[in-house]
């Protein structure tokens, strides 16, 4: 069975993600390469053993996470399929049938319209989770602060200091805990741009059998 470790040292694997930061990068789109992959992995796996998944299951759902933007270097447009048909390609005689399934359902889902997002398998709300809740100044790309300023997604990305998830097992509530320069950007623009991503932790949450919150500087606003 492979590891997630093997996967991060998978040549091809590696070349993809490069290759998706180069070329988001030339579109100045907030991070998707290895700090985001890196970080969607381990937050996924975190998020698997918090809930009580057993240590394969975990392993899953940090496979998929490290792999799951991989395909923009593609495409942006249907960059989730074009993954999820990469990692087939790559790895379909090296997972059993079951398990390719899962991280291919995965990687496809995790970039839909609200309408079409659904979960066949508790990875995928987990990578949901541990994607939408990347927020953060460290993904913004772009180094001019005029640059910064005029675009939406990097303002608040740049505004927002910490970024976390809380899980508690007794109350069954998974909580995105961050913290926003105000002076930078008002709370209401992270609203302006990332409600449908809420609404998908909140049915990610929901799939797993949790409540889904947010607290925004210390005041619970979800």
């Amino acid at each position: 069975m492979l590891t997630l470790t093997q996967i991060k040292k998978h040549p091809q694997i590696l070349e993809f993600i490069k290759q998706t930061e180069l070329t988001l990068a030339e579109l100045s789109y907030t991070d998707h390469g290895f700090r985001h992959a890196n970080l969607v992995a381990e937050r996924a796996g975190k998020i698997a053993k918090e809930i009580g998944l057993s240590q394969r299951d975990g392993e899953i759902a940090a496979i998929a996470g490290f792999c799951h933007d991989m395909g923009n270097f593609l495409s942006r447009s249907y960059h989730n399929y074009f993954g999820a048909l990469l990692f087939q390609q790559v790895f379909g005689n090296d997972f059993n049938p079951k398990e390719l399934v899962i991280i291919m359902q995965t990687i496809a889902n995790h970039d839909k319209r609200k309408k079409e997002v659904s979960f066949a398998s508790s990875a995928s709300a987990i990578v949901i989770l541990a994607d939408k809740s990347d927020v953060h100044r460290s993904r913004v790309i772009v180094q001019k602060m005029e640059e910064i300023k005029a675009d939406i997604h990097d303002r608040v990305n740049y505004a927002t200091r910490s970024s976390r998830l809380e899980i508690d097992k007794n109350k069954k509530r998974i909580t995105l805990i961050l913290r926003i320069d105000t002076n930078f950007v008002p709370i209401m623009e992270y609203f302006e741009i990332f409600t449908n991503r809420m609404v998908f932790c909140r049915r990610a949450a929901e799939y797993l059998g949790y409540d889904f919150g947010l607290v925004i500087n210390k005041f619970r606003l979800l």
